[in-house]
């Protein structure tokens, strides 16, 4: 089994906020793959299902982020599960908006959210980094990511969004290249080739010709009698 946590804080204040891309991620999770109405469970919102062959419960901790950690410990010992059992969905300062990137273990760079399951549950869980850009200075930092997405944000953020969905049973089953894979295709798609080239004409075009039927004689070839020549002119 797989916990999968997406990070943010819970009411409609916050519910467009960066911070909350977390939050957005096990949602599109939730929807595109027909999982069970959330319920209230370990100190936030929970729904279980499946994806693929694995089963997999998602969890949206509803403690407010610092605190995130208290909410998966319980989860995790209600289900028996190991770090390594769980997958978090959070914001990431450090990646540039729409970029996404899987981490296993490490620090926490200073992420509220991730102190805090550190502390409850340790550091060897997997991430999964959601880009949303940095401010520019580290005092701008809090007043931005407890900020709504711009209206500009939203072409890139649906397909971030939307392409975390697609590779969620790759991401569950353990394949991170796919899962990167199917993100990409949303947030990166292949450029076509370009249009296609004329083809070039296997004949060149035939040179202008004049009628040789409505060329006048050649002076030399003109048999014409003088009345004919007097009526011809006047044509």
């Amino acid at each position: 089994m797989k916990l999968f946590v997406g990070l943010g804080n819970p009411g409609t204040k916050y519910a467009r906020n960066r911070h909350n891309i977390g939050f957005m991620a096990v949602d599109q999770i939730a929807d595109d793959h027909a999982f069970p109405p959330w319920r209230s469970k370990f100190q936030g919102q929970l729904s279980e299902g499946r994806l693929g062959r694995e089963r997999v419960a998602l969890l949206k901790p509803e403690t407010y982020m610092n605190n995130s950690g208290q909410s998966v410990g319980e989860a995790m010992r209600f289900f028996k599960l190991e770090p390594e059992d769980v997958v978090v969905f959070h914001d990431e300062l450090d990646l540039a908006p729409g970029k996404c990137r899987i981490k296993s273990g490490g620090g926490h760079a200073g992420h509220n959210g991730l102190r805090s399951l550190h502390a409850h549950i340790g550091a060897d869980y997997d991430r999964v980094r959601m880009g949303i850009g940095h401010p520019g200075h580290k005092d701008r930092v809090s007043p931005y990511v407890l900020g709504d997405f711009a209206k500009a944000d939203a072409d890139w953020l649906d397909a971030l969004i939307r392409g975390i969905g697609d590779g969620a049973v790759f991401l569950a089953d353990g394949d991170t290249g796919r899962f990167l894979n199917a993100v990409s295709l949303r947030t990166a798609p292949p450029r076509s080739s370009g249009s296609p080239k004329k083809a070039k004409s296997e004949t060149p075009p035939e040179k202008s010709q004049s009628n040789p039927a409505s060329a006048p004689p050649s002076p030399a070839d003109d048999s014409r009698s003088p009345l004919q020549k007097l009526v011809d002119k006047f044509r």
